[in-house]
Order: structure tokens, then C-alpha cells, then sequence
């Protein structure tokens, strides 16, 4: 995905060549460790990373019936490790559900029968030999482990205390004015013959003509997703290469082409952070997708500023539609819901027959639909009328990244794919600068306030989608699975800082629209377009709905609004009724021990495995006839 810090590449998790710094091959045996101790078996480990202390006949715990796997509990500078005793050698970098790494560590509790649990932290002092210690995951795993006789004592107290204090020295640093929002582990720059393997990869690519992923941090990126598109009356424009108009948008923005960037400046300073209107997305009806902020608070545009604002917005396009994101979850509603959800999904949190009540209480499900249902206004607005949609947040880092990719992923078969997925993660959360260590409250700093994790929201509408479209799409619910892990582990650069400047320092019927002197600006609320004075303001009350303006609100239901045809080829309309909204139990329930769903959890290992066996199988599949080829959901775009 986005670049990573030392010039590497990064990777969405599973793909060769692309991991970031710290990927390789097995486990370490760093020398040292604690005086007295026992010797370090040698084993062979990435770059950097260094075991701090090992328990060498440790038993990790299976379910609730007293079942358990020997093995070797090791902590290192970077995660903690297991180690089965039935699996001997070396192992790949976060290989299975028996790694994790030390940031996605959300608890720490330590075990005795002599004594009440206790929480381990970094300051904390641990008296006692833990007999048991629990690691709560932020990914809803929950890993024990089990410290049995046999002279293991000296060794369960310095890997309890090791991986404290190592989960406390790996925190995440916090923004600083320039700085960046990074890993705080030693420093370390890629081996050359990583880089190598590198460049001989992507020139693989370029010499086989694939369909790589785009990282938007070129011009040839954003010019050649452009030109996919078909986006005519649309230019890539660098006027915030610098990065001194906007500091939190990407060097690169879409603008129109009638606007010289001359005037295009006038515009950033009314709106909040200078994020100003660009287009995210083109629909092949003519229909176009916009992001901004909200107006900054003192925003007062003269006589010129409003016509440069009306030629961003409006020009040569036809009428503007404000999609209102006050039907969506507040950041402080996504971290609530989340932290219910999780508490829920813990051993014994409730009773079984109240656990589906208790699941709906935490509204995590409701705020999909809300999501859901969202997106499929924006995109049947898109595909049914030939207009410019614009969504606006205060911020335009959250819910906006969220709900343009689920718009694109609704209306874009290429979107569908796993390239065009990975391209529209890079380009509508990580060029767009969506805080990724603070919303996932991974810094070090205590930031209660910006956490709220609508990534994950995110991947979970994804996954609702993916199980009712399963043959729509070029990846699998694996897939989201290990993307959802690999939040967490910082050895991607993808989730790594908060912006794109950050690392680089580190045609359907179109519906009759009304007539002239109604206006050329509407709002998008509750599934209703209504008219709306230009330039409008953040914080005003929303104008009356019009009457003449159709609902949107039962398209799914209706079949579209498409003057008795079927919808425009390649749109989604997902169903996002109570019913059909289900939970994602292979992510959140795989801590249960009666389930024991983290056996089954992918990784970044195994993940590679499933895209090469599914590769393997659309080729065969497509081998039958180009008929057959040309008919897939997954054929290549043109």
C-alpha cells in the first residue's frame, strides 16, 4: 500500500515482496536476556527483531475443558509467540493465530490459584509466580498460556514481566506538530537484497502487463486511474505536490478541467484542514463522486470565490447533491458500539439465551445498515441521475473515506477485484489521510477521544457484501480477515501514519431534475433530495424536504429507479434489513473457547496460499472460452 519508511514498498498482508521492514522468515534467539537464565535456542529471525525472554515447556490453553498443546512461549522486541512443540523449526513472520503482535495487545492479566488476577503493566510489580497468563487481543482474540511445574517458575515471571514492559517500550508514537505518527522500535532499514527482490517484481508486473495494485503516490498512478475511469472534464492537478496547501491531503488531487489551479487556490481556505471538493470516483453513467470538509467557521467567499467554488462543484455537470452524513454513526458511537461488542464477545459476558439481545444492545450492527444503507442512496443517485454527489464530514477523514469506498465498491466491478480493492483502500483511506493510529488507539499518548475504529466498520460492510455477493468479488472473507489483523501489527506501512506527508518525511436513464431557479445544489437526507441555497453553511437546520423530489429510500426494495429496467450492469444493491445484517463470527466470536474460531483465523502465510489456489481456479475457469471470461464479474476492467 502507501510507502513505507526506508524507500520499501509495503504490502497488503499475503502478497510477496511486499511486506514491510521486519519481514522474513522464523524466529529469533537474540543473545542476553535475563542474568541466570537458561541458554537461547538459536533460531533464525527477521531483521531486527530480537527475543527478550522464552518459556521453554509452556502449554497454550484450548477451550474450557482443560485440553492445552505444549510449546515454546517466546517474547521478542515485536510480538509475542508460541511455539507448538508438534510444529518444530522455524516458522513464518506472524504465521498463524499463535503470534501476536505487541501493539494489538489490548490486556495482560496474570494468573495464580493463590492469588486474585492481575492486570500487568509496564509499571506494575508482579509478586507472585503466574501459573496462567491471559493476553486479550484487540483483534477479539484471546490467547492463555500455561505455566506448569517442572522448574518452569523462574521462567513464567520474566516472560510476564518481559512482555509488559516490551508491550509498553513498542507503543506507537503520537503526532507532534511535523512529525510522525510511527513505530517506536529500533531503527532499521530494508536489506538490499529485499530491495532487490523488490524492483525485480514490479518489473515482472510492468513485463507481464498485470493488474497491479495503485499506491497514488505518483502522477502516473492518479493520471492512469483516471484515464480507467473515463472521468472526461477531469485533470490530475499537483498544486499541493508541496503539500503547503493542504498538509493532510495527497500531493495529487482530481479537479476539473475548466479550473486553472490559479483559482483553484481560492478555494482551500473555506474549508476545514484546506480538504476542498475532488473527485473520488466517476460513474460510466456520467455521474460523479466528491469529498470535502465542512466550511471552515469564518468562511465568508466573495463574489469570486463563490464562482471558482460553483465550477468545482458544478461545472459542466449538471446539479450538485450534498449527501447529508448526519444519518451515520458519530465517532464516539463507532468506539462505543465497538467496545460493547467486544466485552460481548468474551468468555461468560452473558448468558446464552440473552446473548442475542445483548449483541443488538451494542448497536454494532445497527451502524452497519446505517452504513449500508447510506451507500446504497449515493450510488443508485450516482447510476440513476447524471450529477455530481458530494459527501461532506467536518473532518473528511472518517466517515467520508468510509463511505465513498463502500459506494465504489457498490458501483465498480474493478473495485470488486483484489487489485482495484487494495487501490481503493490506498487511495480513499491512506492518500486521504484517515488517522489510522489514533482511530484504532494505538499510540502512545493517551488519546481516549480519537479512537473510534471505522476501518473496521468498514471491513465488516465489506464483509456483509462479500456474503451476499460472494461471486461478485475477487477476494474472500480470509482476506478481510487478515486485513483486519494486520491493522494491528505494525509491519505494514499501510496503517502506520496519519496522511500521505507523514511518510513521506518517515449510461442508465437519467430522471428529469427541476427546471431553472430551483437551484443546482440538493441535499441527500433520509433518502430524499431536497433543494439547497449555494453557498450553503455547516450547522444550519436542514431545508424542507421538496415535494417533488423522490425517495431513494426503497430502491433496493423497488428494484431501482430505473423507468421499469433493470439496474445499470455492475451495481450492487445490497439488502440491508435487520435480518440480512449478520454478524461476522469468524472475527469476533474466534476468542470464545467453545469455539476456538482463532484456530481457524488466516495468516499472512496461509492467506497466500488461498489467493494462489483461487488464481488457480478463475484460470481454469476461464480457460473454458472467452465467453465464459467475458461474462465474469472478475474480468479484468477495461
Amino acid at each position: 500500500m502507501s510507502g513505507a519508511p526506508g524507500g520499501r514498498r509495503p504490502a497488503f498482508p499475503g502478497l510477496p515482496g511486499r511486506a514491510g521492514a521486519g519481514g522474513g522468515a522464523g524466529f529469533g534467539g537474540g543473545a542476553g536476556g535475563a542474568p541466570g537464565g537458561p541458554p537461547r535456542t538459536q533460531r533464525p529471525v527477521p531483521a531486527g527483531e530480537l527475543v527478550l525472554e522464552e518459556a521453554a515447556g509452556a502449554r497454550q490453553r484450548c477451550g474450557e475443558g482443560g485440553g492445552s498443546v505444549p510449546g515454546t512461549l517466546l517474547c521478542t522486541n515485536r510480538r509475542v509467540a508460541f511455539l507448538p512443540a508438534q510444529a518444530p523449526g522455524s516458522r513464518a513472520f506472524l504465521h498463524s493465530e499463535y503470534d501476536v503482535a505487541l501493539p494489538c495487545i489490548r490486556k495482560l492479566v496474570a494468573a495464580s490459584s493463590f492469588t486474585k488476577p492481575k492486570v500487568l503493566t509496564a509499571a506494575s510489580t508482579l509478586k507472585f509466580i503466574p501459573e496462567e497468563l491471559a493476553v486479550f487481543c484487540r483483534d477479539f482474540r484471546l490467547l492463555r498460556f500455561q505455566f506448569h511445574e517442572n522448574g518452569l517458575a523462574p521462567q513464567a515471571f520474566r516472560v510476564a514481566n518481559a512482555i509488559a514492559q516490551a508491550r509498553e517500550a513498542a507503543a506507537w508514537l503520537g503526532d507532534a506538530g511535523e512529525g510522525q505518527d510511527g513505530w517506536a522500535c529500533p531503527a532499521q532499514g530494508p536489506l538490499e537484497d529485499e530491495e532487490e527482490e523488490d524492483k525485480e517484481e514490479e518489473e515482472e508486473e510492468e513485463e507481464e502487463g498485470s493488474a497491479a495494485t495503485l499506491l497514488f503516490e505518483s502522477l502516473h498512478d492518479w493520471e492512469k486511474e483516471l484515464k480507467r475511469l473515463g472521468a472526461a472534464g477531469w485533470r490530475v492537478s499537483a498544486v499541493n505536490e508541496r503539500f503547503d496547501m493542504a498538509p493532510s491531503l495527497p500531493r495529487y488531487l482530481w479537479v476539473p478541467s475548466g479550473l486553472l489551479d490559479h483559482d483553484l487556490k481560492r478555494t482551500f481556505a473555506h474549508f476545514e484542514e484546506h480538504r476542498v471538493p475532488r473527485l473520488c470516483w466517476h460513474h460510466p453513467g456520467g455521474g460523479d463522486l466528491l469529498r470535502a470538509a465542512s466550511f471552515h467557521a469564518a468562511s465568508e467567499p466573495g463574489s469570486e470565490d463563490v464562482r471558482c467554488l460553483e465550477a468545482l462543484l458544478l461545472g459542466g455537470r449538471g446539479p450538485c447533491v450534498l449527501a447529508d452524513t448526519a444519518e451515520l454513526p458519530t465517532l464516539a458511537d463507532i468506539q462505543l458500539a465497538h467496545l460493547k461488542l467486544r466485552a460481548l464477545c468474551l468468555p461468560g459476558a452473558a448468558a446464552e439465551e440473552k446473548w442475542l439481545s445483548a449483541l443488538e444492545g451494542t448497536r454494532w450492527l445497527d451502524h452497519v445498515r446505517a452504513c449500508l444503507r447510506k451507500a446504497v442512496e449515493v450510488a443508485s443517485l450516482l447510476a440513476g441521475r447524471r450529477c455530481s454527489v458530494l459527501l461532506q464530514e467536518p473532518s473528511d477523514r472518517d466517515l467520508n473515506c468510509l463511505l465513498a469506498s463502500l459506494v465504489q465498491l457498490l458501483g465498480d466491478p474493478h473495485a470488486r477485484t483484489l487489485p482495484g480493492f487494495q487501490s481503493l483502500v490506498q487511495r480513499e483511506w491512506v492518500a486521504a489521510g484517515h488517522p489510522f493510529p489514533r482511530r484504532l488507539g494505538l499510540l502512545r499518548r493517551d488519546t481516549p477521544r480519537e479512537e473510534a475504529p471505522v476501518f473496521l466498520l468498514f471491513l465488516d460492510c465489506t464483509w456483509q457484501l462479500v456474503r451476499q455477493f460472494p461471486a461478485a468479488f475477487g477476494f474472500t472473507e480470509a482476506y478481510l480477515l487478515a486485513l483486519h489483523d494486520s491493522s494491528f501489527a505494525p509491519y505494514f506501512s499501510t496503517f502506520l501514519f496519519s496522511c500521505q506527508r507523514q511518510r513521506g518525511h518517515g449510461s442508465p436513464p437519467a430522471d428529469a431534475w427541476p427546471g431553472p431557479g430551483v437551484g443546482n445544489v440538493f441535499v441527500l437526507a433520509k433518502g430524499t433530495l431536497s433543494p439547497q441555497p449555494f453557498p450553503w453553511r455547516s450547522g444550519r437546520p436542514p431545508p424542507r424536504l421538496s415535494r417533488w423530489a423522490p425517495s431513494l429510500e426503497t430502491l433496493s426494495e423497488r428494484g431501482g429507479n430505473w423507468g421499469g429496467n433493470r439496474p445499470p450492469p455492475g451495481l450492487l444493491l445490497p439488502c440491508a434489513a435487520g435480518p440480512s445484517v449478520r454478524l461476522w463470527r469468524r472475527c469476533y466470536l474466534r476468542g470464545l473457547p467453545e469455539a476456538q474460531r482463532g484456530r481457524f483465523a488466516p495468516s499472512p502465510a496461509g492467506l497466500a496460499e488461498e489467493l494462489t489456489l483461487l488464481q488457480d481456479r478463475l484460470s481454469a475457469w476461464q480457460a473454458q472460452g472467452p465467453r465464459a471470461a467475458a461474462d465474469s464479474p472478475l474480468a479484468p476492467s477495461r
